[in-house]
């Protein structure tokens, strides 16, 4: 049997953001994108309904739904995104605040209290 050598395969560390390291320039964007996304598909999971039924409940169409379900957000802003979880019964708070380190640019953040 031969012997297999075991190549040492590079590491590189993340940023954090998936999207930064692809070279999205819309990285923070799609970031607060999918995260919304996901806490309004975390709460369509508990509705068992069917998609015409969420598209009547959000005011778009059945296509939309799809969209967003397989998370194919272009077409929708982050503005939407938050109208859709109030729509699901959900307050959206947006806080500003400083910058610990001046230095650095800010951030969004989103933060979904259960």
């Amino acid at each position: 049997m031969a012997k297999s050598r075991s190549k040492k395969i590079p590491i590189e560390v993340g940023s954090g953001s998936v999207f930064a390291d692809l070279g999205f320039p819309d990285a923070e964007e799609r970031t607060t994108k999918v995260a919304l996304a996901v806490e309004i598909l975390r709460i369509l999971e508990g509705r068992s309904l069917t998609q015409a039924a969420v598209a009547k409940l959000l005011g778009v169409n059945q296509p939309k739904v799809s969209a967003l379900v397989n998370y194919r957000l272009e077409g929708f802003s982050v503005e939407r995104l938050m109208t859709f979880l109030t729509a699901l019964g959900r307050d959206v708070d947006i806080t500003i605040r400083p910058r610990r380190s001046p230095q650095t640019p800010g951030r969004i953040q989103v933060a979904a209290g259960r």
